[in-house]
C-alpha cells in the first residue's frame, strides 16, 4: 500500500489509463492510509472518503464504457480549507465559519474535478491563512510527518503534510508570504508560487488582490507541472488571469544546465538565518555546480520590500475580513485582529510608499534576471520548530518585529512578483527537511519548472520518506 500511495501523480494517471490500476484501487489505498495515519498528523480536517470511493466506482464504470480519461484521472487530491467546496464544509480555519458549507466550488477545485481528480477532503491551515504555522481553534495543529513534535509550516501546512505522509498525490494551496513555499520546505515536498494570474482565484471578495496567488504542491516537480497545467488558464471574475494552452506546462523537457548563470542570495538582503538553513543553501550550490551552472553571489536591492509587503498584506486583511472583524472579532486570534486593524488604520501615504517600493522591487528583479537565468536562496529562515510554538520570536539572536517577521525570506520575493519554487534540498543532523527556493523570470513558469526538475534529479533528497 505504501508503494502505491507514494507513486507520482503522473504514474498514477498512466496506470489508470493503461488499466493496470482501477480508480477504486487507488482511492481505497489512499483512504485506508489516511484513516490510519491522518489522526496522528491532522492534515485532512474534513474528510470525504465515502464520497471519494463512490466517485471512484463511477469513474471506473465510465472508463469501462470508453470515456476519455482526464489529465488527473483517478489521482487522489485534497483542497486547502480556504478554497470553496460545494456541499463540503469550508471553515477558513476560523471559528467564525465553523459550520460554513458553500454551494459552489472555487475554480481551483472545479478544474481538478473536471480533470478527473478524486477529492479526499479539506486540509488544515492557520486561521484565514495568517501565519506560516498551521493551527487553529477549530481543528487544532497539524504535525510534521518527519517528526510530529515540529511544525509542518503554513499556511498550506495541511496539504504539505498530507503529501509527505502519502495521503494524497497532489494538493492545492495559496501563497501570500510563503504559504506554498514554507510548508514545502518543512515537509520535503515541492511547492510553486506562480506569477500573479497564472492560477485563477475565483470567486473572491477581493478580485484585485495582487499579493495572494493559488498554486500546486506535490512530491515531484513533474507532478507540480502536471497540476499547474490543469489549474492555469483565464477565468471570468479574475481580472489578472492569464490564458494558457492545454497542458502548457507538462510534460517537462530536459534542459542543458551547463553554462546557466545562477545568482545565489545567502541572506536575501541581510536577514538572519539558522545555521542549518545556511548549510542547506551550500548544498544547493554544490548541486548546481555539479550540473555545470556558473554561480555568482548576487541579489536585487531589497530596500522597501518589507514595508511594501506588510502594508499590502494588511490592506488585503482589512479588505477581506474587516467587516467580519467588526461583527465577530472576539472569535478571531489576536494576530488576525492585529493584521486587520493595521490595514484599517494605515495612512494613504504608507500605501503610496508601498506601491512605489513594490514597483521598484519588480524592476530590480527583472534587471537581475536579465543577467542571470535564476536566483536561488533559502526558503525559510528557520528549520521546522516546536509545534507548540506559535511563531519564532527570534532568529540567530535577532528579535522578530511581529508574527510574520520570520518569513521575510519568502515575502521579500513575493514583492518582486516573480515565480518561485521550493524544492527539497537536504536534512538537518536530526532528520528535519530543508528546502531551497528558486526564482525564475516573470511569467516563465515552464523554464523555472524545467530547471527545478534538473536540480531534483541531481539531488535525491525529495525521495526520503518519513517513518510513519
Amino acid at each position: 500500500m505504501e508503494d502505491l500511495c507514494y507513486l507520482s501523480a503522473t504514474a498514477m494517471v498512466q496506470a489508470v489509463r493503461d488499466r493496470r490500476l482501477s480508480v477504486r484501487e487507488l482511492t481505497a489505498a489512499h483512504v485506508a492510509r489516511a484513516e490510519r495515519i491522518n489522526p496522528a498528523i491532522n492534515a485532512i480536517v474534513t474528510d470525504t472518503y465515502a464520497q471519494a470511493l463512490a466517485e471512484a466506482d463511477a469513474m471506473d464504470a465510465a472508463l469501462a464504457r470508453g470515456a476519455t480519461p482526464g489529465a488527473l484521472c483517478g489521482v487522489p487530491v485534497a483542497h486547502k480549507d480556504s478554497f470553496l467546496t460545494a456541499g463540503v464544509r469550508t471553515t477558513f480555519g476560523s471559528a467564525v465559519y465553523r459550520d460554513n458549507v458553500p454551494t459552489q466550488d472555487s475554480t481551483v477545485v472545479a478544474r481538478q474535478k473536471a480533470a478527473g481528480a478524486i477529492t479526499l477532503g479539506k486540509t488544515n491551515l492557520p486561521e484565514f491563512g495568517a501565519g506560516s504555522h498551521t493551527f487553529n481553534a477549530v481543528f487544532g495543529v497539524t504535525r510534521n510527518p518527519y517528526r510530529r513534535d515540529v511544525s509542518a509550516g503554513g499556511s498550506s501546512g495541511g496539504g504539505s503534510a498530507a503529501l509527505a505522509a502519502g495521503l494524497v498525490a497532489l494538493a492545492d494551496g495559496t501563497d501570500m508570504g510563503g504559504s506554498l513555499r514554507n510548508p514545502a520546505s518543512f515537509c520535503n515536498i515541492v511547492g510553486l508560487r506562480p506569477s500573479l494570474g497564472r492560477v485563477p482565484m475565483t470567486p473572491s471578495g477581493f478580485a484585485f488582490n495582487t499579493m495572494t496567488v493559488g498554486g500546486p504542491m506535490a512530491r515531484t516537480v513533474a507532478d507540480v507541472a502536471l497540476m499547474l497545467s490543469v489549474l492555469a488558464n483565464a477565468a471570468p471574475g479574475d481580472p489578472f488571469a492569464i490564458p494558457a494552452a492545454p497542458m502548457e506546462f507538462s510534460p517537462l523537457a530536459p534542459v542543458e544546465c551547463k553554462g546557466l548563470r545562477i545568482a545565489v542570495s545567502p541572506t536575501l538582503g541581510g536577514l538572519p538565518f539558522e545555521p542549518a538553513v545556511q548549510v542547506a543553501l551550500k548544498d544547493a550550490v554544490r548541486h548546481c555546480e555539479a550540473l555545470g551552472c556558473v554561480i555568482d553571489e548576487a541579489e536585487p536591492d531589497f530596500s522597501g520590500a518589507d514595508h511594501a509587503f506588510e502594508v499590502m498584506r494588511a490592506l488585503a486583511f482589512a479588505t477581506n475580513y474587516g467587516k467580519v472583524r467588526s461583527e465577530q472579532g472576539e472569535l478571531m486570534k489576536d494576530t488576525v485582529r492585529w493584521n486587520i486593524d493595521l490595514g484599517l488604520n494605515q495612512s494613504g501615504l504608507a500605501i503610496i510608499e508601498a506601491e512605489r517600493a513594490r514597483n521598484q522591487m519588480f524592476l530590480r528583479m527583472q534587471a537581475l534576471l536579465r543577467d542571470y537565468d535564476f536566483l536561488i536562496a533559502p526558503v525559510s529562515q528557520v528549520v521546522p520548530f516546536d509545534v507548540a510554538t506559535e511563531y519564532p520570536a527570534s532568529i540567530a539572536g535577532v528579535d522578530m518585529p511581529h508574527y510574520i517577521g520570520w518569513m521575510r525570506s519568502c515575502y521579500r520575493l513575493t514583492v518582486t512578483g516573480h515565480p518561485a519554487i521550493s524544492v527539497p534540498c537536504s536534512f538537518t543532523d536530526d532528520g528535519l527537511p530543508v528546502g531551497v527556493q528558486i526564482v525564475g523570470r516573470y511569467r516563465d513558469e515552464r523554464r523555472l519548472l524545467e530547471f527545478a526538475q534538473m536540480f531534483e534529479q541531481a539531488n535525491p533528497a525529495g525521495q526520503r520518506r518519513p517513518v510513519l
